[in-house]
């Protein structure tokens, strides 16, 4: 410890120790300018020299067109240049153009295609003037957006408001109904009652929208139909189909069972809906 001490006080002693710096006359010696510096000093100074001469560097670079002659950067008067090039060019392009529907126009006339009072330089002018006609036919993107925006919008169920159903229905399932469509209940379906892992079957000719687990509900399938119909079957032991499945009526698309934290026993719970307003099933199917 004690050396270590030493050698700093050594290395202080070197830094801090004063020279003196003097500048004399060459033939009598006499002293012009001294300077007392220490190491230190000179240190600090060629430190400040270094970061002043870096500092006036960088700036004169950025600031003065000194840096067009530095490899790398593009000169002001390079990229003037190139932008009339590029007006002059566009201008060029555009006088071709005319003067050659102005020789397709002469050929014309020679061949008489066309009568001269009906050619002029102005019509060739004003034909050009006209902006190019645009290909709006849909695209093989833009027709891969629409058939998915179409799909999407398969999946409101309560798009629009309307009367109810009236195509023929197949019933879901066979079996007795415990729970009857009640409005004042907000019970909105029929509560069909049958085996166990009973076929449950499409009502109609659709499409699959849903086909999930709901905690409350169990296994849950959604079917939109023609005329903005929709079928919901709930509790369902199982599912035969995936979402965008088309299905038939009367195709078996799940079984009975007994899932859900609102179902009570092996049952079909099974909502009709119509232009997004609920309806009576029993109306227009026999379950028994």
């Amino acid at each position: 410890m004690a050396q270590k001490k030493r050698e700093k006080k050594a290395i202080a002693k070197k830094l801090l120790h004063k020279y003196r710096l003097v500048i004399l006359n060459e033939d009598t010696f006499e002293e012009r300018v001294s300077f007392k510096l220490t190491r230190l000093n000179v240190f600090i100074l060629v430190g400040l020299s270094a970061i002043i001469l870096i500092s006036l560097t960088t700036l004169l670079i950025a600031l003065t067109p000194l840096r067009e002659y530095i490899p790398g950067y593009s000169s002001t008067q390079l990229k003037q240049d190139a932008r009339r090039l590029l007006i002059k060019t566009d201008s060029l392009e555009r006088a071709l153009v005319v003067r050659n529907q102005y020789y397709e126009k002469i050929q014309e006339v020679l061949s008489g295609d066309i009568t001269p009072e009906k050619f002029s330089r102005d019509t060739v002018l004003d034909q050009s003037d006209r902006p190019t006609e645009i290909d709006l036919a849909p695209s093989k993107q833009d027709s891969v957006l629409r058939d998915l925006v179409e799909k999407e919008d398969k999946y409101n169920v309560f798009e629009t408001a309307g009367a109810t159903a009236d195509m023929a229905l197949y019933p879901p399932a066979q079996g007795s109904i415990s729970d009857p469509y009640n409005v004042d209940k907000r019970h909105y379906a029929v509560d069909i009652v049958t085996e166990k892992d009973a076929p449950v079957k499409a009502a109609a000719d659709g499409t699959v929208i849903f086909a999930e687990w709901t905690a409350d509900t169990g296994h849950v399938i959604i079917i939109e139909h023609p005329q903005n119909m929709i079928t919901v079957y709930k509790h369902n032991a199982s599912l035969n189909k995936e979402q965008g499945d088309l299905v038939k009526a009367g195709e078996v698309i799940a079984t009975v069972g007994n899932t859900g934290e609102l179902s009570t026993g092996p049952h079909l719970h099974f909502e009709l809906w119509s232009n997004g307003y609920p309806i009576d099933p029993s109306n227009f199917i026999d379950f028994n």
